[in-house]
């Protein structure tokens, strides 16, 4: 099987040969020494996936943001920030102020630039998850400061729902158009999108004001993509156990990256949502894959394998593959994925 039937098949709940693997993307010292090892040029990321057997992979595009002054997404909006308890340039915004900021224009996503690029990795038999990473969570906090964010859930609820609607808006907005542009072509098979909203021990904020402030967001975000007959793989780190019912009822399909050691995430608690979403990610990074050994890695693949079954992407519990994982612990992730 191609990687792309692979993913398709499992997330079909079809049979499959064996359940699909993704390394996830590394950091770039990292890269740097996974592509000297192989022998090709550093940041030809589909390259690399094909060396080591991924079978799908993770092309944001979030790079094809094209302003003609070359300014970021958000510069306008933060300015410059040291911490996270700073807030950008408006934190100190009323409501009736909210329209006036300088936002974004989706205009400037180049799609077909996009497209161009994901067709490569199209091409070569991977399925594609891309579109915008639409972390909307993270900016309104940064837009506040994080402290003032969660205080304002209180204090200024609809200043709060005001400014999450200007962020959300624009992932929408520049979402659809990718979406629009992809469909029909085969290129994209789903939207990954990401939000971490969970610590080590448990959600950032109460599941009530997740529920009142981030969820309907989410729901908007799921809707658009699944209106563009795509999967959608939903990213955060940390303890979230307390909302995965929620997420479920968003209509994603797969929840990533099943941060093992945090608190209510391991293989045995999250089993239970084995007939409600595919499992994408679950072997740990925190302490497994830069201490263990490669059998120690095997060992835990094969055990995360005889728990969640067939509905399990193989992959290590953060979108990125860290720089203090060794070398060989990476390859014994691709020999107990793939062999």
């Amino acid at each position: 099987m191609t990687g792309k039937e692979r993913i398709r098949a499992t997330f079909n709940r079809e049979k499959v040969d064996r359940n699909p693997f993704w390394k996830g993307n590394p950091t770039h010292e990292v890269e740097v020494t996974l592509c000297e090892h192989f022998g090709i040029p550093t940041g030809d990321s589909v390259a690399l996936s094909e060396q080591l057997g991924d079978d799908f992979v993770w092309l944001p595009a979030g790079g094809f943001w094209k302003h003609p002054e070359g300014k970021g997404m958000f510069s306008d909006i933060f300015g410059k920030r040291e911490t996270l308890s700073e807030g950008g340039t408006y934190a100190d915004i009323t409501l009736e102020n909210v329209d006036a900021l300088p936002w974004p224009d989706p205009a400037y996503i180049d799609v077909d630039g996009y497209i161009r690029f994901i067709q490569k990795a199209n091409d070569k038999g991977f399925a594609v998850f891309g579109g915008m990473w639409s972390p909307f969570f993270h900016l309104v906090a940064d837009f506040f400061g994080m402290e003032d964010y969660f205080i304002k859930m209180y204090t200024e609820p609809e200043l709060v729902e005001a400014v999450t609607h200007k962020f959300v808006d624009f992932y929408l907005e520049t979402n659809r158009r990718i979406f629009e542009g992809c469909q029909g072509k085969d290129v994209l098979y789903g939207f990954f999108f990401g939000n971490d909203f969970g610590s080590q021990l448990d959600t950032l904020i109460s599941p009530q004001l997740f529920r009142k402030f981030v969820l309907p967001s989410f729901k908007n975000l799921v809707q658009l993509a699944k209106s563009y007959d795509l999967k959608v793989m939903l990213h955060s780190c940390g303890a979230i156990s307390k909302v995965i019912p929620d997420l479920i009822e968003t209509g994603m399909d797969a929840l990533h990256p099943l941060q093992a050691k945090a608190q209510g995430m391991s293989a045995e608690e999250l089993v239970q949502y084995k007939d409600d979403i595919i499992f994408v990610g679950g072997v740990d990074t925190q302490v497994l894959l830069p201490n263990g050994s490669p059998e120690d890695i095997i060992e835990e693949v094969e055990r995360l394998k005889g728990i969640f079954g067939d509905g399990f992407v193989i992959s290590p519990s953060h979108e990125a593959l860290q720089s203090d994982v060794p070398l060989e612990n990476i390859f014994a992730l691709q020999k107990a994925a793939t062999e």
